[in-house]
């Protein structure tokens, strides 16, 4: 169900949903975040009363036990929940949704490794359910299918009551900086329109995905980073003065920000990119009268924190809502009329060749949230790359041209949804022995797709070279054939044995890192 943002994609879910409830079925509406599923849950107890639970990993030990006792005593018709909720005890399933199911947080990369959304494929066939997988930016897999009939598109290119998209306004940030200087965070088009809805009793969002104060601190003298000793990623520094610290977003490694260089002991440190708490701080610094929240993972690390700052937006509490991608989706504000997205290329550089996908959905998705209620709807989307084609396509909700572009490139360079893609990474106490392990592993893996039509690359170290104390090395096997490159692996492992604990396995992975 490819559905513009906007065009009643729930209230299609609910009317599937009570269909199979009167024929005796049961309901699964899988959403991909816990923030989702309060506004979702709400909609679907006015719906059904009672007969509903809810499933997600915030739930306490005691809660979670109640619901799950609740479903499988047959108490339940709808379950509403996050990517576990897929394994909910029903023993008649009729339907089963998949909310937003191109988000990569239906992935769950520990073990045990799934992905929510292809088991509820799986058990959608074992049950003669019928699955609907709802985006407005569907994943170019399951896009793909539908190209080949495997699914049925089923779209919906129009909003409720024929309401306009939000008029999208592109700010070339390199104008900004040389009109302003390099410390610019808010263009002067997303300031004014901010202004003027605070004049107006109305609300603005602005994303910005990424956390922190800034992303870096770099030393003028030498040009290093401030790194994790754990991990081979440069720190985020979060709150200001002597509050400041340093934090790893992988392992949580902290300290206080140094007043001189670790590596050269200069003093000529800078702070570099900016995130959520240093673009809370401008706007305060700007509009002082205004309410400003933030919503991010520092503000909603408590229990219940998430649900009651959306609250707060829906009760017209807060003016300005600043946030990560946790506000880019599903929520309908009716006064929100403008979306300001900060640094919308800010994932383009990373090295994923899902990169400008995730990109160009996270445009779509934020701008979408504006004008969704009786007013009309504006978004401001900062970037210093106005001509790259997920950017514009993303501005422009024009999921059709984006899709042509992007297959034009997987398909040139052979990468999913055009072939299968296995992931293949190995853990060593230094780089050196990570590598010949991976190296040992790739070996045995060639030898076992020998005359097949199948890709091995690498071995090489990891993007993410050293995490959490260990250093990865990685190597990515793809083809058409499935079962040949499982048996492969599989059979290099058997020969390995003493490398199995420390190797990962990730079928279709959703991240190249």
């Amino acid at each position: 169900l490819k559905g513009v943002t906007g065009s009643g994609k729930t209230e299609i879910y609910l009317a599937l949903a009570d269909r199979v409830r009167q024929q005796g079925r049961r309901a699964l509406l899988l959403v991909p975040e816990i923030a989702l599923t309060p506004a979702l849950a709400g909609r679907v107890r006015a719906r059904f009363g009672d007969r509903v639970a809810i499933q997600h990993s915030g739930l306490s030990d005691g809660e979670r036990h109640d619901q799950w006792h609740r479903v499988r005593s047959g108490e339940v018709d709808v379950v509403v929940g996050t990517r576990s909720a897929v394994f909910a005890p029903f023993d008649s399933v009729g339907l089963i949704v998949v909310d937003e199911e191109h988000d990569t947080s239906y992935k769950q990369d520990e073990m045990p490794r799934y992905h929510g959304r292809d088991v509820a494929i799986v058990r959608g066939r074992q049950q003669n359910a019928l699955v609907v997988l709802g985006s407005a930016t569907p994943s170019l897999e399951s896009f793909h299918n539908a190209q080949r009939g495997r699914y049925t598109l089923v779209s919906l290119e129009r909003r409720v009551a024929d309401r306009p998209m939000a008029d999208v306004h592109v700010v070339n940030m390199r104008d900004e900086w040389a009109a302003a200087g390099a410390d610019v965070t808010l263009s002067r088009f997303l300031i004014d329109g901010i202004e003027q809805r605070l004049a107006a009793g109305e609300q603005a969002l602005v994303l910005l995905n990424r956390r922190g104060i800034s992303s870096a601190v770099l030393c003028r003298q030498c040009g290093n980073t401030i790194e994790c000793p754990h991990c081979s990623v440069s720190m985020t520094v979060h709150g200001t003065g002597r509050r400041a610290r340093a934090r790893c977003h992988y392992c949580d490694f902290g300290q206080a920000v140094p007043e001189t260089c670790p590596h050269c002991a200069a003093p000529y440190l800078e702070h570099l990119g900016v995130g959520t708490e240093r673009v809370e701080q401008d706007l305060r610094a700007r509009f002082p009268e205004a309410r400003i929240g933030r919503v991010d993972r520092d503000t909603v690390s408590t229990r219940g924190s998430l649900t009651a700052i959306l609250a707060t937006v829906g009760r017209r509490e807060i003016d300005v809502l600043v946030g990560t991608q946790m506000i880019a989706k599903g929520h309908d504000f009716p006064f929100v009329t403008l979306v300001g997205v900060v640094s919308a290329d800010v994932g383009l550089g990373l090295p994923d060749f899902r990169a400008a996908e995730r990109t160009f959905q996270l445009i779509t998705q934020v701008v979408g949230r504006a004008g969704r209620g009786e007013l009309a709807g504006e978004a401001c989307v900062q970037t210093f790359f106005p001509t790259h084609y997920a950017v514009q396509c993303g501005c422009a909700q024009d999921y059709a041209t984006f899709v042509t572009k992007e297959l034009e490139f997987r398909t040139a360079l052979r990468y999913p949804p055009v072939t299968a893609m296995i992931n293949v990474v190995v853990r060593g106490s230094t780089l050196e022995r990570a590598l010949d392990a991976a190296g040992a592993l790739a070996r045995e893996v060639a030898r076992g797709i020998a005359g097949r039509s199948i890709a091995l690359l690498g071995p090489a170290p990891a993007p993410l070279m050293k995490l959490r104390g260990e250093h990865r090395a990685q190597f990515f096997v793809k083809g058409g054939d499935r079962a040949v490159m499982n048996a492969a692996i599989r059979g290099a492992l058997a020969a390995h044995p003493a490398l199995a604990r420390r190797t990962s396995i990730d079928v279709d992975p959703v991240s190249m890192l």
